[in-house]
């Protein structure tokens, strides 16, 4: 059983969504960009956010997934987690941003705070974190290489987004890495304009 923690960066406030959020929820994940590269559902009902919220204090209670609201003073930036805790020492990044908030490096300072935990003694206790996203989704693969994580490779099939039928690239970063900026080739050498939104 886990007991749901506040982590503080320089600009954000890492927290348990509540009710107050289910506006800002809803209206995120309206964008179309949100919906196509994440598990969010699509079409997203009001009464997804209304679920989510609650769902994810027991999934922190069991364990099995840990969720923070990204907020920037009064603003929802976004969803951040590390899902799949398998109890062996694994676990997988996750989040979205909200539209309104893109483009300010909100999820690279999320994912380290969230990532130092996933790893730390007194957090998750974590060897290895994973990170997955749909081919396109530049953004999110320019932020996990910025925190350090490999490049493994393309897995056919792999994510169940909107479309339940996109390729996904796939990362890691294990406990020992020493966190450095990496160069991936699918992005550096120009391979994700050819592959990307279809």
């Amino acid at each position: 059983m886990m007991q749901p923690v506040i982590l503080r960066t320089e600009r954000l406030e890492l927290s348990l969504p509540t009710a107050d959020d289910v506006d800002s929820i809803f209206d995120a994940c309206q964008d179309a960009d949100t919906q196509r590269y994440t598990t969010v559902p699509s079409p997203y009902e009001r009464r997804h956010a209304e679920e989510f919220v609650p769902r994810v204090a027991a999934d922190w209670e069991s364990g099995a997934h840990v969720t923070w609201a990204m907020r920037e003073g009064d603003v929802l930036a976004g969803m951040i987690g590390l899902y799949r805790l398998s109890g062996r020492g694994d676990g997988e990044l996750g989040y979205w941003v909200s539209p309104w908030s893109r483009g300010k490096g909100l999820v690279s300072e999320a994912s380290r705070a969230v990532v130092e935990w996933g790893f730390s003694p007194e957090g998750g206790r974590l060897t290895r974190i994973e990170w997955n996203a749909v081919v396109g989704n530049i953004a999110s693969a320019r932020a996990a290489r910025t925190l350090g994580f490999r490049y493994e490779g393309l897995r056919r099939q792999a994510l169940t987004g909107s479309a339940g039928r996109d390729d996904g690239w796939a990362a890691a970063l294990l406990a020992s890495d020493d966190r450095t900026p990496q160069r991936w080739a699918v992005l550096d050498d120009g391979a994700a304009a050819r592959v990307g939104r279809a």
